[in-house]
C-alpha cells in the first residue's frame, strides 16, 4: 500500500471520526421553537442563563416566520423541536393530539401555576384531560385601554356595566372628545370586542355544542354584533381605513379616549408618547357587573416533545428554570405581559386593574382560541364592519354575518 493511499485513508477516517464527534455534539444541542418573533430576544437571554448553568448542553432558539406551517411540516416528518414555546390555542391541540408531548403533571412547579390558566390548557387538550402537556407561562389581556386625562377632562369614571359604558361614550362624544380610535384597516383589530363579549353573551356550553353541531352562531350571537354596531356608531370617520400602527399613534396623541385592544398595544402607544397617562379595564359587557371578566389567555406555554430521554430531562429542567419567579418576572417585564405563575405580578400601574383580575382568577379565555384552525374570524367580522360602513341594514347585516360564520365554521370543523 502506498504512503499516499495510507495517508488518504487516515484523512478519511479522521473526517469520519470528526463527523461522529459533531453528531454527538449535536445530541447535546436542544432546539426551543417559538411561535412569536417578538419574544426571541428574551428567550435567548433566558436560554443563555440556563446554558451557562448547564454547560454540558446547549439550547438554541428558533422562530420561523410562518411558524404554523413549519411546525406542521416538521410534525409530518417526525422532525420535532425539543421544546415548544407556543400559544394555548388550536395549534397546541394539533401537537398534543398527535401524542408528541411529555406529561408534565408531576413536576414540582405545577402547583405554583394559576388554576384558571391550567384549566385553559386542559380545555385545549383533545379530550380535555386534566394532564399538563403544556405549562402555561405568559398570559395576555384584552379590554379597553383608555386615556385617563381625557376621562378626567370629561368627568367620567371607569364603567363596570354596559349601560355605564354607553354613558361614558355618550358623555365623551357630547364634550367633543372622540370616544374611540378604531383601526379596522387591519381586520384582526375587530377581534377584541368579539372576544370580550362573546363569552359573556353566548349560552353556557356553546363551545362544546358548536363543535358537535348542536348549535349555531345564528340565534346565539346577535347581541354581540348589535353591541359592536353600537360601538361603531361612535367610531371616528376613517375607522375602516385606519391601520393599527397609525391608530396607536393617533391614540397616543390624544385623538381618541379609548382603544379596544390588548396589553400588546401599550408598548407601541408609549413609544409614540411616553408621557401619556393610560389605564386599562375589563370590557363591561353585561349590566350585571359580576358577570364581566377580563379576557385573558395563555400567550405562551412550554411543552416538552417526546424523544431522546436524556434530552427530555434537560428540556424539563429548562422549563423548571424558566418558571422560577426571578426568570418569569424578567420575561413579563420584557414583554409587558402577565404571568401564569402565582406571585409573579405585572406591577406597571397602567394595567393595575387588569393585573388584579388576573391575580384573582377573574378571567375568561379568548373564544377564538377554541375555534377550528382555518376559520378566519377576522375576515368575517371585517366584512361585517364593511357592510355597516356601506350603509347595509343592520338586521340583515347581522343575520348574513352569523350565517357566513356558521358556514365557514362548518367547512373547517373536521372531526
Amino acid at each position: 500500500m502506498s504512503k499516499k493511499l495510507v495517508l488518504s485513508l487516515v484523512v478519511s477516517l479522521s473526517s469520519m471520526l470528526v463527523g461522529c464527534g459533531g453528531s454527538s455534539s449535536n445530541n447535546n444541542t436542544l432546539e426551543l421553537f417559538s411561535s412569536k418573533a417578538e419574544n426571541v430576544a428574551i428567550l435567548e437571554s433566558i436560554v443563555s442563563e440556563f446554558n451557562a448553568q448547564n454547560p454540558e448542553y446547549t439550547i438554541k432558539v428558533v422562530a420561523p416566520a410562518d411558524h404554523a406551517t413549519v411546525l406542521k411540516t416538521r410534525m409530518a416528518k417526525n422532525d420535532m423541536p425539543d421544546i415548544l414555546a407556543m400559544g394555548g390555542d388550536s395549534y397546541f391541540t394539533e401537537v398534543q393530539s398527535a401524542g408528541m408531548l411529555v406529561d408534565l403533571s408531576n413536576e414540582a412547579y405545577i402547583i405554583t401555576l394559576h388554576e384558571s390558566y391550567l384549566d385553559m390548557v386542559y380545555n385545549r387538550n383533545e379530550n380535555k384531560e386534566e394532564i399538563v402537556y403544556g405549562v402555561p407561562y405568559a398570559t395576555n389581556a384584552s379590554g379597553v385601554i383608555y386615556n385617563k386625562d381625557l376621562f378626567e377632562q370629561a368627568g367620567v369614571d371607569v364603567p363596570n356595566t354596559w349601560n355605564e359604558f354607553i354613558n361614558v361614550i355618550e358623555t365623551l362624544d357630547s364634550k367633543g372628545i372622540e370616544p374611540f380610535v378604531f383601526t379596522y384597516k387591519d381586520s384582526w383589530t375587530i377581534l377584541p370586542p368579539w372576544n370580550s363579549m362573546a363569552p359573556v353573551i353566548q349560552p353556557a356550553n356553546f363551545m362544546d355544542d358548536r363543535l358537535q353541531d348542536k348549535t349555531t352562531f345564528v340565534g346565539t350571537h346577535e347581541q354581540v354584533l348589535e353591541n359592536i354596531i353600537t360601538l361603531m356608531d361612535y367610531a371616528q370617520p376613517d375607522f375602516m381605513g385606519m391601520s393599527y400602527d397609525d391608530g396607536n399613534k393617533a391614540f397616543a396623541m390624544g385623538e381618541g379616549a379609548m382603544i379596544i385592544n390588548g396589553n400588546w398595544a401599550i408598548n407601541q402607544v408609549i413609544a409614540a408618547n411616553p408621557d401619556i397617562n393610560l389605564g386599562m379595564f375589563a370590557f363591561p359587557t353585561s349590566n350585571n357587573a359580576i358577570e364581566n371578566k377580563l379576557t385573558s389567555g395563555v400567550d405562551v406555554l412550554f411543552a416538552v416533545v417526546k424523544g431522546n430521554s436524556e434530552k427530555e430531562e434537560v428540556a424539563k429542567k429548562f422549563v423548571e428554570f424558566a418558571t422560577t419567579p426571578e426568570i418569569a418576572t424578567k420575561y413579563i417585564n420584557d414583554q409587558f405581559a402577565f404571568s401564569a405563575i402565582k406571585g409573579v405580578e405585572q406591577t406597571n400601574p397602567m394595567v393595575s386593574d387588569a393585573s388584579a383580575d388576573i391575580m384573582a382568577g377573574n378571567v375568561e379565555n379568548f373564544p377564538d382560541h377554541y375555534y377550528p384552525n382555518g376559520l378566519d374570524l377576522s375576515a368575517v367580522l371585517s366584512g361585517f364592519a364593511m357592510n355597516y360602513s356601506s350603509g347595509m341594514d343592520n338586521e340583515a347585516n347581522i343575520l348574513a354575518t352569523l350565517a357566513d360564520l356558521d358556514a365557514k365554521y362548518d367547512a373547517v370543523n373536521i372531526k
